[in-house]
């Protein structure tokens, strides 16, 4: 199973989700390029985000989108979509959820 994305508020209610299958590529990316936040994401268990961590997981995300393949360019805009939500209300977190 591929590691999907979801927005969650305080009381884990999953209020949207991303289950692209290039997530996974995208965080493998990251992780050779050696980026601070989406290079750590566990592939086997789940990370969480904050709405604080995004200033530092967008740019991130933009930069991969740099020389992606068309799949991995879809991948981070959908979970660039979702990062959106978390300026909408307090306490809601991103968080990609491994195997």
């Amino acid at each position: 199973m591929p590691i999907s994305v979801h927005v969650r508020n305080y009381t884990g209610e999953t209020l949207a989700a991303c289950t692209h299958p290039a997530i996974g590529d995208l965080c493998r990316r990251a992780a050779t390029s050696a980026l601070p936040m989406l290079g750590y994401v566990d592939p086997y268990d789940d990370t969480w985000f904050n709405k604080s961590q995004m200033r530092v997981l967008v740019p991130e995300l933009e930069a991969l989108m740099n020389g992606a393949s068309a799949p991995e360019v879809e991948a981070a805009a959908e979970v660039l979509a979702l990062a959106e939500q978390l300026e909408l209300k307090p306490h809601r977190y991103l968080i990609f959820v491994g195997d």
